[in-house]
């Protein structure tokens, strides 16, 4: 089948549109996939495929007062499109710096947007994907095919938010909110508003509403630990007052900063006592000595373990000192008319609640896949580097770093897949299947994100439908970027479990 050419499909009538590369997702792993093959496979075709209306994914579908990243943009930025702004970012920074690079690299007219992916076949015979795609603003469905599929569609759900089914719900008789579907109408200005949650969404909304509210209140059920430090990198000024070109600045604050994560992802394992002190001790810096720490700021599990929440310039911890804010450790027992019962017996009044509970996670887009007519159970794979899985051809996911930003493996799996079509290229061959070989077939079966790694709830409460991973390459994913960078652009393809047809 000739590139950019319309395919017909058996027993159908209608033209199937055809690209070498179907690329699911126009936020930032698709624009990075976009760009590393044009720049490293040229001569194939592609196209991006979107459920928005535009580039962005997270940034362009949160609304919520002040949603920042909550990672530094020398890491969550493109390794090659400089940051020139401070490293804790807004969406609407973050927004125009991926609309720049969209448009600098002349990526958008391959994407195609309002574009949702129902369901993806594999066909063996003819070594295409094929594709039902609807259109969310007609309902029509259209077919697409490709010889290979790149989901980077991130992984979670972008049409709603996890929401606990919290006993008492339908009494409360004010708005209860998920960040995540956030009402553009919403009068918060002098209300009482509790946020239950503690983690990155609700230490970004409570200094953002805590200048309008009446009060505003974090119900937490255990505590979170935050880094707090001021939004600036020291190392970025100096080079900047030296003149640096704005390249070198990019890559030496990037490769700083990964150092920086790196002994501190170190030291939660080694001297986790000793960094928990560390992080408490920068929460005291910004909430005074008067404030009380137990048990609002002092976890009893060891840091990492969940995601550590970077609070710019103290500024959650700010709203704290000055009572704008205030913070209460306690269960539900349930919603009440006027608020918040808790097992303690104190209620909290509120106008407003707001369920910042986390997401619930997407596993590969939430498509229906079949591979030669067979429905795809995905926990039956075995996942090949976290990139490729056991019994699924021609298709790659980015699943990014939870400790580190998400774009540094995006960039590691750009790379591997661009290597491994022009390797096919070069075998003449159109197929490739991650298989386990002999050897393989007795290995523990682990899960996809150990959870004394990392046990997040929303990884928790998926898990059971992620492919496993072993206890041997490539049959492993580390979640170590220090690891990966090393073994991924190294990987064997060749190694015997890389299947070529």
């Amino acid at each position: 089948m000739n590139k950019n050419e319309y395919a017909v499909k058996a027993g159908k009538s209608s033209p199937i549109e055809y690209r070498d590369v179907i690329i699911v997702g126009a936020g930032i792993s698709g624009i990075d996939a976009a760009y590393h093959l044009q720049k490293d496979c040229p001569e194939k075709s592609y196209i991006i495929l979107d459920n928005q209306e535009k580039i962005g994914g997270t940034w362009s579908t949160h609304t919520y007062p002040g949603i920042r990243s909550d990672s530094d943009l020398y890491t969550f930025g493109y390794s090659w499109k400089p940051w020139g702004g401070l490293p804790i970012a807004k969406a609407d920074e973050i927004l125009k710096y991926l609309n720049e690079a969209v448009d600098e690299n002349n990526i958008r007219p391959q994407i195609r947007f309002n574009s949702k992916v129902l369901d993806a076949s594999w066909d063996s015979d003819a070594a295409l994907w094929t594709l039902s795609v609807e259109n969310s603003e007609t309902g029509d469905v259209k077919t697409f095919q490709c010889n290979f599929l790149w989901m980077c569609q991130g992984y979670y759900r972008h049409s709603a938010g996890y929401m606990p089914d919290y006993p008492g719900r339908d009494d409360f008789k004010g708005p209860v909110i998920h960040p995540q579907t956030w009402p553009e109408d919403l009068d918060y200005e002098g209300k009482k508003v509790v946020v239950i949650g503690s983690g990155a969404t609700a230490a970004t909304l409570i200094p953002a509403m805590a200048d309008k509210t009446g009060h505003i209140t974090m119900l937490q059920r255990s505590p979170t630990y935050f880094s707090a430090a001021p939004n600036r990198n020291n190392v970025t000024e100096m080079l900047r007052e030296l003149d640096v070109p704005e390249e070198w600045v990019h890559e030496i604050t990037r490769r700083k900063i990964l150092q920086e994560q790196k002994l501190v992802v170190e030291r939660s394992f080694n001297e986790p006592e000793k960094l928990k002190e560390e992080l408490l001790k920068g929460a005291r810096h910004y909430l005074g000595e008067d404030f009380e720490m137990e048990p609002h700021f002092t976890p009893t599990y060891r840091p990492w373990r969940q995601r550590l929440a970077f609070v710019p310039d103290g500024d959650l911890f700010a709203a704290l000192r000055e009572g704008k804010a205030s913070v209460v450790t306690d269960h539900i027992e349930r919603f009440t008319e006027n608020g918040i019962l808790l097992k303690s017996g104190q209620e909290l009044e509120a106008d407003i609640i707001i369920s910042a509970t986390g997401f619930n996670m997407s596993v590969l887009g939430d498509v229906e896949f079949t591979v030669d007519g067979k429905a795809l159970d995905f926990a039956n794979c075995w996942a090949h580097r976290g990139i490729m899985f056991s019994g699924i051809p021609n298709m790659a996911w980015v699943f990014g770093y939870l400790r580190t930003s998400w774009t540094m493996r995006a960039d590691l799996v750009s790379d591997f897949v661009c290597r491994l079509l022009k390797h096919m290229e070069e075998k003449g061959v159109r197929a490739v299947t991650p298989e386990l070989r002999d050897e393989d077939k007795n290995m523990p079966e682990k899960p996809f994100i150990d959870d004394e790694n990392f046990n997040s709830g929303y990884l928790k409460r998926t898990m059971h439908l992620m492919p496993k991973q072993g206890d041997k390459n490539p049959w492993i994913f580390t979640q170590d970027y220090n690891f990966e960078k090393k073994d991924i652009p190294e990987a064997d393809l060749e190694d015997g479990t890389l299947k070529y047809a």
